[in-house]
């Protein structure tokens, strides 16, 4: 469920304004709100979460998905036990499984279910132990950057070389902060589909090479690989509004007015004060501040204070989310689908399928091969779903395309999508002993339960910045030249950004809203 739209109207003074109602701006609201601040947050919609919601997008179905943002890695447990939140997660039993034919026979990597059987997995696939030694050697590494790096997120940045002494080992801040993350996959792995499984996490809604020399692709793999300090992803239970609906009330509990159907218009700040004109439907507010939060990317920050726009932000996938009857059969008779989509379903995502993906979206034409990967949410909570349809056996499954910019859908979005849409579910077919369309379940209209949203979707429905999900590039979770003390600040002593385009934002974390609160509470304590 998502939280109801307010009756609160705003006041004229309050000590902080948070622009934004998504999962960020609720964390910073809450820590504000519980340190004796007056708090009012201002969101657009008639309900708070942004894109960390929980819907029944399907009419007359009882399925609460996930709709936009799925798994918990980076949330912080100091975040979920400073605020008492009644969330919770649990573990994925597999890891993932990435279907492929070799030798005209299908077959596939499982990785999870216990180190016995993915060790015999990777021996199956590969034929020796080799892959699966390196595999350990490699993740040994990311975990060890893990323990180290993640506990710094809800600290002040830490330098470049404060960071890399913590970290205490310079072969992996050579492979992960110094040179592309492709090099020491290529040193590491030698088969195609291990090396693709591992680059993957440098991919998500990340358009790039495993060699682009900007090392983006590095920046999403860290994040990828280091919450919890373990890298694990898991489930939320009840859906990612779960998360939203329990911040919503850890601040409304606090004492933090959450005001929906308030569009905010107009920033003018002065380092010291500050006034936030937003909009409603009884008309036109100005409420005064001493410091303002903003939750939005730093593209809206910039329409608001009128100041110069960052560089345009593009994001690259592909979201889709459906409601089956029951989980489709595999090809490969090792595998039991009720493993296989518990954790992450990988398609079309071997090492050269990847960078053929990238090369022909980089020219401007949609791939012949999409690679996306897939999860069944229920399989692991099957809360998400009403009584009636979990005891006929039905699932939900969501599917997250790689390698799709936005540029792609410039000439028609609708047309472009669907087409993408078409292709990724055939790549998925020939992976499956049935169509995919079987098992697709219906609504009470008679339509089957599957929608997908393009990152033009996503700018229109979220104002995400070119339907990027980071709202930007990814930063290095340490300080650089011009961002601040926590990695909120702006030019304007009292303007904060508490949303993903923060330093050490993006992925459903609560970090910046974190940070933003800690940046406001400590320069009072100053």
């Amino acid at each position: 469920m998502t939280t109801p739209p307010s009756t609160s109207r705003p006041s004229r003074s309050y000590d902080a304004v948070i622009v934004g109602g998504g999962h960020n701006g609720l964390v910073a609201a809450a820590y504000l709100a519980r340190a004796g601040r007056s708090v009012l947050v201002l969101e657009r919609l008639d309900h708070t979460g942004g894109a960390a919601v929980s819907t029944r997008p399907f009419t007359g179905v009882d399925a609460r998905l996930s709709r936009y943002s799925y798994l918990v890695s980076l949330l912080p447990r100091k975040i979920v036990r400073d605020l008492g939140l009644d969330f919770r997660v649990r573990a994925r039993t597999v890891s993932s499984y990435t279907p492929v034919e070799r030798g005209g026979r299908p077959t596939g990597l499982l990785v999870g279910g216990g180190e016995r059987r993915t060790r015999e997995s990777f021996a199956r696939l590969t034929g020796s132990d080799r892959e699966y030694a390196a595999w350990q050697r490699f993740y040994a590494m990311t975990g060890h950057v893990a323990q180290r790096v993640f506990p710094t997120l809800t600290e002040p940045l830490p330098t470049r070389d404060e960071l890399r002494r913590r970290v205490d080992d310079e072969a992996a801040w050579r492979a992960l902060f110094e040179e592309p993350v492709g090099a020491a996959i290529e040193e590491h792995f030698a088969d195609d589909l291990v090396r693709g499984v591992a680059l993957t996490d440098a991919l998500i809604g990340t358009f790039a090479d495993a060699h682009d020399p900007s090392l983006v692709q590095n920046r999403c793999f860290l994040y990828h690989v280091i919450g919890g300090g373990t890298g694990a992803w898991d489930v939320p239970v009840g859906g990612m509004g779960a998360l939203t609906d329990a911040l919503a009330g850890a601040a409304r509990a606090a004492g933090a007015v959450l005001a929906t159907g308030h569009e905010a218009v107009r920033i003018e700040a002065d380092g010291r004060t500050a006034e936030v004109t937003h909009r409603s439907a009884d008309g036109e507010h100005v409420s005064a501040a001493r410091h303002v939060l903003v939750n939005a990317s730093p593209h809206e920050l910039a329409a608001l204070t009128g100041e110069a726009p960052p560089p345009p932000a593009e994001g690259a996938q592909l979201k889709v989310n459906m409601l089956l009857t029951r989980l489709p059969r595999l090809r490969d008779p090792e595998a039991d689908p009720r493993e296989a989509f518990a954790g992450t379903f990988h398609i079309a995502e071997g090492y050269g399928q990847l960078a053929a993906a990238h090369t022909r979206a980089a020219a401007g034409e949609l791939p012949d091969a999409p690679p996306s990967e897939i999860y069944c949410h229920s399989l692991t909570d099957p809360t998400v779903l009403g009584p009636d349809l979990a005891a006929k056996g039905m699932h939900t499954l969501t599917l997250f395309g790689l390698h799709t910019p936005a540029r792609l859908f410039d000439r028609d979005n609708d047309a472009v999508r669907d087409e993408l849409l078409k292709s990724t579910l055939a790549q998925l077919d020939t992976h499956l002993a049935e169509p995919l369309a079987d098992c697709l379940a219906t609504d009470t209209d008679g339509r089957p339960c599957i929608e997908a949203r393009s990152p033009l979707d996503l700018e229109r429905d979220l104002r995400l910045p070119g339907g990027n999900i980071f709202h930007r590039e990814l930063s290095w979770p340490h300080a650089q030249e011009g961002t601040g003390h926590w990695g909120v600040e702006t030019g304007v002593a009292n303007v904060l950004l508490c949303g993903a385009g923060a330093v050490r934002g993006g992925g459903v974390s609560g970090v910046p809203g974190h940070n933003a609160a800690m940046a406001v509470l400590d320069g009072a304590r100053s």
